[in-house]
């Protein structure tokens, strides 16, 4: 069975340079990929580097230099002058130093990792958070022209995590943690989060939240999920629920508290495709019908998910080097 039937927007092709152009490249670092971008000035990719994770500090560098100079070594960018690096990466990111620390994903307790590859590569160099820069990527590939405006990123991964871009700029916060709406304990399971609190969102609306409560059968859980509770599995259609309810909370959330003018979903659980969308519409339009209030914000009008394959953290981490 085929989960993913979301008529997809085109992932750009690579555009050709100009002899004399000025590109950006863009690094987004996940748990088992790498991948690396070139952009020019007007967000179009002009090559892409896929390469696996390296875990731990010595290998992660290893996997993210050999990336970049793949990328670099490109014969369509021969000719063009590199402006800037950005880098995307999981757990807390210091913006200012480029000092990452908790990236448990990719085996990170620490790292210099801004002025690292400032001092291997001599380029100016931004780090910023994994999910920021999708947010950041999403907002300028997906705006329809309106990079002004302002948008919202839901991050449906292992975990759940959000970004908030408002006038183009993504927002942070004080301390980084603005977003981290899954470590909001709204009572919904009395489980242990790995934050310390309990029945925090990311439990039931999140890739291991379902690992947690489904044990199917495959590789991969939620798609086990979606299948056995398309069958008819009493508990699957629960777990599947719950998933259903956290993520359209996560929805409400964002809409009320930054009310942008778009909803975007990424991360791994995207790729659910039509019955994630339609179960979080579902979710939203049973907690509007009694409401008024909600009813007339059109939350479900804002979402969309991100297309299969269009590279939001890469590029997003090459938009953040400007």
């Amino acid at each position: 069975m085929t989960l993913s039937s979301t008529p997809a927007l085109a992932v750009p092709h690579p555009a050709e340079p100009s002899a004399t152009q000025t590109v950006r490249i863009g690094v987004d670092i996940g748990g088992t990929k790498i991948e690396a971008v070139a952009i020019d000035q007007d967000c179009k990719v002009l090559h892409t580097v896929r390469r696996p994770t390296g875990f731990g500090n010595e290998a992660l560098l290893s996997s993210l230099f050999g990336v970049l100079d793949e990328l670099r070594g490109a014969e369509t960018l021969a000719n063009c002058t590199v402006s800037g690096l950005g880098i995307g990466i999981p757990g807390t990111v210091d913006t200012e130093s480029g000092y990452v620390a908790n990236a448990v994903n990719v085996g990170v307790a620490g790292l210099e990792l801004g002025s690292l590859v400032e001092a291997e590569l001599g380029l100016r160099t931004a780090v910023e958070n994994d999910v920021n820069a999708a947010a950041i990527g999403a907002h300028y590939l997906l705006a329809d022209g309106d990079a002004s405006g302002s948008s919202a990123y839901l991050n449906l991964g292992t975990g759940l995590a959000a970004g908030y871009v408002s006038k183009g700029v993504v927002v942070r916060g004080t301390s980084g943690a603005a977003g981290e709406i899954g470590h909001l304990p709204l009572g919904l399971q009395g489980e242990e989060c790995p934050c310390g609190q309990k029945g925090c969102l990311e439990l039931i609306a999140s890739g291991s939240g379902i690992a947690r409560q489904w044990k199917g059968p495959g590789q991969w859980p939620a798609v086990s999920l979606f299948e056995a509770a398309l069958d008819g599995d009493p508990v699957a259609k629960v777990v599947q629920q719950r998933f259903f309810e956290g993520a359209a909370t996560a929805i409400r959330i964002l809409g009320l508290t930054y009310d942008p003018a778009s909803i975007y979903i990424g991360g791994g659980l995207n790729a659910l495709g039509q019955p994630l969308l339609s179960g979080i519409h579902r979710e939203l339009d049973r907690f509007s019908s009694p409401s008024p209030f909600l009813s007339g914000l059109a939350l479900g009008d804002r979402v969309q998910l991100v297309p299969p394959g269009l590279p939001v953290g890469a590029v997003g981490a090459a938009i953040a080097a400007d």
